[in-house]
């Protein structure tokens, strides 16, 4: 069954507000066998939601719409779907009390605005939302079904998973999707796709593969369509074992992993401890650590060293180094390392010194040049990048480049925790 995501609201189209819902949607309708065709954002009007609704139900089996649900006068998906379904607009008793359950409990007195997002058409099947005040809502014409859902990324998504989603299972759905991601860091996309062109051609016809970069890396994802579940699963499996044997020093993890997550997982496994030493990073490295729930058993702590003087007094970078080879230097982040990790007393370390740009730059030093360090007490790692003069955009590469450095160095001291990952 082929299916169509429509995202309601003016701020989607000035670019105030990212569009975050559809593709967590795109998604979880993918798992459920759903083959989505077009994604479209569309303006506060019911003009626009009326084009876009009528188009949906004459092409697609199932289409999802989110936003436009609220209380206040740009909200008019409510009114635009019942001219497009029938029926009048009636008060739900459930939804309704709902709403003063979740006034109650947060102190504040239902107003008539409040009230009146209990009103829906009578031509829909109200969807109840327990995390909010605007009900989901479910309409059908013919074959088509619609779902309605409030633009709020966690009521939306709370909706999706404990009404929409077992409906959608109800349905008859043709055709099995499956997809499989594999993450990769340390290799151009354009070199990456080199390597893997006779692979590509070795792989089922059934089998699409997608390159998906990112500063975090190269997403390699596997799509697989057919309608023999069994059998598409095992030639996906049989194209990873074939990426792994032709990619294995650029594979660092599967599914919904991260290079950070993978990186804590190592040092737990090894029980071992990180510190950082950050200087154009300022910060970055140390914060994509401690996102990982967990993380305090394996990092100490970090130092942003942005200045020369930081870089002497905390890390102990002598004033000899930096007058002769310059802060950002092999031999300045060589010291920075060695510095973070006899000062938070670690087992490893990683130190950034750059020029995160797009200012700052010299002929012999441009912007984007950064040195990176990775330590142990038994080995010291030193790395050159050049990347571009995005100021953002090197902060996240450096961090990410640093933390695979750190990575190649635990595979390269512990080489049994390739084994953590040999499952997909």
């Amino acid at each position: 069954m082929n299916a169509g995501i429509i995202t309601i609201g003016d701020e989607l189209l000035i670019g105030q507000v990212v569009d975050t819902n559809s593709a967590w949607i795109a998604t979880r309708l993918n798992s459920l066998g759903f083959a989505v065709e077009r994604i479209l954002s569309v303006s506060d009007t019911e003009q626009a939601i009326c084009e876009s609704v009528n188009e949906a139900i004459d092409r697609y089996d199932l289409t999802i719409v989110t936003g436009g649900l609220g209380p206040t006068s740009d909200d008019v998906t409510k009114e635009s779907l019942r001219r497009i379904f029938g029926g009048e607009m009636i008060t739900d008793a459930q939804s309704l009390e709902l709403i003063e359950i979740f006034c109650s409990k947060r102190g504040i007195a239902v107003t008539e605005t409040n009230r009146k997002q209990a009103d829906v058409p009578s031509s829909c099947t109200v969807l109840p939302n327990y995390f909010g005040t605007a009900p989901g809502m479910l309409f059908k014409k013919g074959i088509h079904m619609l779902v309605s859902l409030p633009g709020v990324p966690f009521e939306m998504k709370a909706l999706f998973e404990n009404e929409v989603t077992p409906l959608l299972k109800q349905l008859p759905v043709e055709g099995v999707i499956i997809h499989k991601v594999i993450h990769t860091f340390g290799i151009a996309e354009s070199n990456l796709s080199d390597v893997l062109n006779e692979f590509e051609k070795s792989i089922s016809p059934s089998i699409k593969l997608a390159y998906l970069p990112d500063p975090s890396g190269i997403r390699l994802r596997l799509s697989a369509y057919g309608n023999d579940r069994k059998l598409l699963s095992q030639q996906v499996d049989e194209a990873i074992e074939k990426l792994r044997a032709t990619i294995p020093q650029y594979i660092f993890g599967y599914g919904e992993t991260s290079l950070p997550e993978v990186v804590g997982k190592m040092l737990l496994s090894c029980n071992a401890t990180v510190s950082v030493a950050e200087s154009c990073t300022g910060g970055k490295i140390s914060h994509l650590i401690v996102e990982i729930p967990g993380a305090s058993s394996y990092f100490n702590g970090g130092v942003v060293a942005y200045s020369n003087q930081v870089k002497e007094n905390l890390l102990g970078v002598k004033h000899q180094t930096l007058i002769k080879y310059g802060a950002v230097s092999r031999e300045a982040v060589e010291e920075m390392a060695v510095g973070s990790l006899n000062l938070l007393s670690t087992d490893y370390s990683i130190a950034v010194s750059g020029i995160a740009g797009p200012d700052g730059g010299t002929p012999d030093k441009p912007a984007g040049l950064v040195w990176i360090a990775a330590a142990s007490v038994n080995s010291l790692e030193v790395e050159k990048y050049i990347f571009s003069n995005d100021r953002s955009i090197n902060i996240q590469r450096a961090s990410y480049s640093a933390l695979n450095m750190l990575r190649k160095l635990l595979l390269k001291e512990h080489p049994e925790l390739k084994n953590i990952f040999e499952k997909v």
